[in-house]
């Protein structure tokens, strides 16, 4: 999505991310890809949750995850193993959303071009 950064911002659109890593762990990726939007945090996947959008690891995939270093109870401060189904929602001046694009198979992920698509449509 910072590729199409320039591209929402013509459009008068704002782009954030939302995760339930910790601030400090989400600075990192800031800094390396040079990302011009906001990250903003969801403690504990709290808000996913709200929208039913959470999911548990089962212990299969959290030993895979552990075998690339990534230990998702350091990075998002809590036990719970869960993660949010990737998506991305075209939401209103009002807070309307107008566009949602989600899917549980975190392979399936929308290309930007088809966020541009439904912000032009509003």
């Amino acid at each position: 999505m910072q590729q199409s950064l320039a591209d929402l911002k013509s459009r008068g659109a704002t782009l954030v991310a939302l995760t339930p890593q910790l601030p400090e762990h989400s600075q990192g990726l800031i800094d390396k890809h040079k990302l011009g939007f906001d990250i903003l945090s969801d403690p504990g996947n709290g808000y996913t949750a709200q929208l039913g959008l959470r999911f548990a690891l089962p212990d299969d995939l959290r030993e895979v995850y552990r075998s690339f270093g990534v230990d998702l109870p350091v990075h998002d401060g809590e036990p719970s193993w869960t993660l949010p189904m990737p998506g991305r929602l075209v939401v209103d001046k009002t807070g309307i959303v107008r566009a949602a694009d989600i899917d549980p198979d975190y392979t399936h992920r929308p290309e930007p071009e088809k966020t541009l698509a439904d912000l032009a449509a509003l």
